[in-house]
Order: C-alpha cells, then structure tokens, then sequence
C-alpha cells in the first residue's frame, strides 16, 4: 500500500499531535503515524509550562486546557517532617502571562489527537502503523512502514519527516545508530494516582527530601475533579539507587512493598506521605534517565523532535514543554517562503538545540543540587534551593526560542 503526504509524522504523542496542528495552522498538510494500534489516555501527570501553554492557546486550545488541568499557582518545597524550605510562585503568580498546567499526560493527549482529527481529518491519525525505515528520493522522503495487525508493508512519501516517535524512536537510530545509550542518574522512580478529599489549596505542587537524599513530587492534575471538591493527586517518588541498569523495569508496574520502607517515616503533620501511595490504583516503575545532547538531529528532509531529540531527566518539569516549542517553532520555519525544506528544518534544529542541550545540563545539575541536600540545616536548605532555582530559570529564560519564560521546577 502506498500514499501521499505533504509532512509525514512519526509519532502520535504530545510533540507530533502538535506538530501536525501546527502545520495546519499554517496550512500546510500532515500525517501521523502511530505505531500503537490503539491511541490511549496512558500515563500520570505533567506539567506544562507558560511558554508552551502560549503556544497551545495560539492553536485555539486554551479554553480545553482550562477546562481540563489545574493552573499551579506555587512550588511548596519541604522537609519530610513538613517544614517549609522555600516557595516558587508558579505561572500567573509569578507574573507570566500564561498558567503552568498541571494536566494528566493522556488526557492532554486525547485532546491534541481529537483537535488533530477535527482540523485535518478522520485519517490524518494512522494508528497501528510502525515505521521501520526511510529513504531520500527526488520527491521528498518515502517512509517504509509495516500495519501490525495485517503485516503488510506501508510506504507513505512525504515532503519531509519528522521523528517525534519518543524514547525508542526508530528514526534517530536509523539517523544515530550510535547515539541511542542512555545515561542513567542513579535513581529509581515511582509514579502513581491518588484520589483525595483535596490537596492543600488544590492549585500546590509540593517538593519535599529527606536526609537520605530520596524525593516526592506532588501535585493536583484534574480539573473535573477539582470542580466536584475532590483531587486527583500525580505523585513522584526518587530514591537514590546507584547502580541502577538504565533499562531496569523501564515503565514496569511498581509495587508498594518496595516503595513503602523509604517513606514510612515522612509526616507532613497534615497528610502521611504512606497514606496517598497505598491508595494509588496503580504504580508504574521505571529508572531515571537521558541521553547526552546530540551536536546535530537530522540530515536532508529528516529531523527529530521532543524526547527522540532531546531526552531529559523528569526534573524541570520541562519534557513535554519542549516538544511542544519544538513542534511551533519546526512548522513556523518550514512555512517561510523562500527557504528549502532540508534549509528550513536546519533553521529549525539550529534555534532549538541549543535550547534543548542547555535544559538537559540544567536539569542534570538540580538533579544533582537537591540530591547533596542532605545533611544541610534548614537555613542552608533554604539557600541552597533560592540559588538553584534562580540559576535555572536563567538558564532555561535564556535559552528559550520564545518569549514567554520558564519556570523552573522538579519531576514534570
């Protein structure tokens, strides 16, 4: 089977849903495929900062995020007895002209995929499609694909392609064969999703350690339940595990058993930490890990996108933030006139990898900050994390493709 294109994209997650829509808005076609053979509301929670929310809210998306997440309003960082460390207004309260949503990542997903689906068509989303290779012609890029369910070859020819297949993606190992190692930080990741009476204010993100250096992030992400009095709370617990192979138990069902001895001593005096993670349905486990910034993403009419570009540490809460600026700023520059397409997805990787590579190293470095928290009184704690966060919104504000600045912040 056989089909045409204009921009062919690989990966139906939040940076190439993005992606599409973006294209369209600036009229030009695109089609996405998916090598799941069912697009799921998968996953925990996320945050997505002001810069990206802009950009979400220029694609005609604003009043479905509202509708949706829960605008942080501070970062409440603490001491696992609940003493108060230091506080970081988030979004509006920090005087962005956009909120920071906290968001379950399906649910965002789902509503990228139906604005996808309104706007471009039916098909514009080919689930159960997985890419296994492309090549160069005189016409653009033929990408060779495979349907799973039937087992017959799909060849879908585009004016370009765009890897936005994540983790594992095809496409950088085909452009990087390489370059697709991991790097691990030596730490062991828990998530999961409590349901709760309410959360504080119901707009906190808390950030506590205790002084064995292991962390929990925490923070309300639905609005729906908000509105009924109730929170659904996205949790994140890292625990130091050196050691740790970078593909242990990569997104595995965790268990509580294992979890439990590193927190059974945390009391906020208002809530037990225990408490929410034994009533969380499900946790997932996996290890923390990046990969080392890449000196360039594509060649021709290639080019990567997101965490098959840029890989992250879950730190800055920045991940899914990136790919979306990714995705903007990749459709304005191959909609200017005048500029090739193999010119304009250069243009492209030029203005965002900087970007990119700065937030990986940012992001390693409070990784590494808070860990060497321990053993501090809570004055130095204190200090410790001002100048962290100040040093990180530098870094990210500076480096960022536009105007709207980024907060900083811990496990997105």
């Amino acid at each position: 089977m056989t089909s045409d294109a204009d921009i062919v994209i690989a990966g139906a997650g939040i940076g190439g849903l993005t992606a599409a829509l973006a294209l369209h808005a600036r009229g030009l076609g695109a089609t996405v495929l998916e090598a799941a053979e069912e697009i799921r509301p998968l996953g925990v929670g996320i945050n997505v900062q002001p810069a990206a929310i802009a950009e979400l809210t220029s694609l005609g998306l604003g009043d479905a995020l509202a509708a949706t997440g829960i605008a942080t309003r501070e970062h409440l960082y603490l001491d696992h007895t609940g003493n108060t460390l230091w506080t970081e207004p988030r979004g509006r309260a920090a005087g962005h002209a956009y909120p920071q949503y906290s968001i379950h990542r399906g649910e965002l997903q789902m509503l990228l995929l139906q604005a996808v689906r309104d706007r471009l068509g039916p098909d514009s989303v080919r689930p159960g499609i997985r890419l296994e290779s492309f090549e160069h012609d005189s016409s653009g890029v033929r990408v060779l694909a495979r349907n799973d369910s039937s087992g017959h070859s799909v060849s879908v020819t585009g004016a370009a392609l765009v890897g936005a297949d994540g983790l594992h993606s095809q496409v950088r190992t085909q452009l990087h064969p390489d370059r697709m190692e991991l790097s691990g930080g030596g730490v062991q990741m828990w998530r999961g999703l409590t349901e709760l009476d309410g959360f504080l204010d119901g707009r906190t993100m808390i950030v506590a350690n205790d002084e064995h250096s292991s962390r929990l992030v925490a923070y309300p992400v639905s609005n729906r339940h908000a509105a009924q009095g109730r929170a659904l709370l996205n949790w994140v617990c890292l625990v130091p595990s050196p050691g740790l192979p970078v593909d242990a138990g990569w997104n595995s069902v965790g268990r509580l058993e294992d979890l439990r001895p590193y927190y059974e001593h945390w009391d906020f005096g208002w809530i037990r930490v225990t408490d929410f993670l034994s009533r969380s349905e499900r946790i997932l486990q996996y290890p923390m890990v990046d990969r080392d910034p890449l000196d360039h993403w594509g060649e021709g009419r290639v080019t990567l996108l997101g965490d098959a570009a840029h890989l992250m540490y879950p730190i800055g809460a920045n991940g899914a933030s990136q790919a979306i600026i990714d995705a903007v700023t990749l459709a304005s520059e191959v909609s200017k006139r005048g500029n090739s397409m193999e010119a304009a997805l250069r243009r492209y990787e030029d203005i965002r990898r900087p970007a990119t590579s700065a937030i990986i190293h940012a992001n390693r470095e409070m990784d590494h900050s808070e860990r060497t928290m321990s053993g501090r009184t809570r004055e130095a704690k204190s200090s410790l994390l001002r100048r962290v966060t100040a040093s990180y919104r530098a870094t990210v504000e500076s480096d960022s493709s536009t105007e709207e600045p980024e907060p900083s912040g811990t496990a997105s």
